[in-house]
């Protein structure tokens, strides 16, 4: 079974990680994959460009995943109308620091706000599926009631896509580790602020969090256990 660890690719035994592969006690968490960050406009309050090519693969890989009935639990960020939670409260860092990186972002302000058009999935959401819709910061954990959710589905392992790789599934990827689930991070599912960030953020998990593996490679190792 191949995994990448600290940007390379290694050969391991799968009855070495079993414990990781088990679709049983899975699910998948997609975080953030909404139009605030992937809509191709210069209106986008928050955007991460390099994460709409992956709009398309995510999808496949979820409807493979629920054919083997793991669930996929949706995370995005929604914030409350009036900024209660943020700009009229303590503001998030990264609208200041961020900014010092990329530029300005002009529709900033506007970044997940409830019922705004923003905070719209993009990609595909089934009635089975299962989510989580007030995320509040950069942790799919805080302050949501995800772990909740997921104990109470028996799950112990999170298999995390989405964006942005050294933002909200780092983040989402430690807060899992340190409520003691075990972390699988998609490789070719996730995108970063860019391609340096990306990397140093997958090497992180790889070395400490959990498992960093390219989604075929998991697919067929819950097809062998099925």
């Amino acid at each position: 079974m191949q995994i990448h660890v600290y940007e390379q690719t290694r050969e391991v035994a799968p009855a070495d990680f079993a414990d990781y592969l088990d679709p049983a006690t899975t699910a998948v968490i997609s975080i953030d994959m909404h139009r605030g960050h992937l809509e191709d406009s210069p209106d986008c309050p928050c955007p991460a460009p390099r994460a709409r090519d992956v709009v398309a693969p995510i999808d496949a890989f979820h409807r493979a995943a629920r054919a083997l009935a793991v669930p996929i639990v949706h995370v995005k960020s929604v914030l409350r109308p009036g900024g209660a939670d943020d700009l009229a409260g303590i503001p998030a860092a990264w609208r200041r620091t961020f900014p010092l990186h990329v530029g300005p972002i002009p529709n900033a302000d506007a970044h997940a706000i409830e019922g705004s058009r923003w905070t719209e999935w993009v990609t595909e959401v089934l009635p089975q599926d299962l989510r989580v819709e007030n995320k509040r910061r950069l942790s799919a954990f805080y302050p949501t009631d995800l772990d909740f959710l997921l104990r109470n589905q028996g799950i112990t392992t999170v298999v995390l896509d989405g964006g942005f790789t050294d933002c909200c599934v780092l983040n989402t990827a430690f807060d899992a580790n340190n409520h003691n689930y075990r972390v699988v991070v998609l490789r070719d599912l996730v995108r970063g602020t860019d391609d340096h960030l990306e990397a140093a953020a997958l090497s992180m998990v790889s070395l400490h969090l959990g498992l960093v593996m390219d989604s075929a490679a998991l697919l067929a190792q819950w097809r062998a256990g099925r």
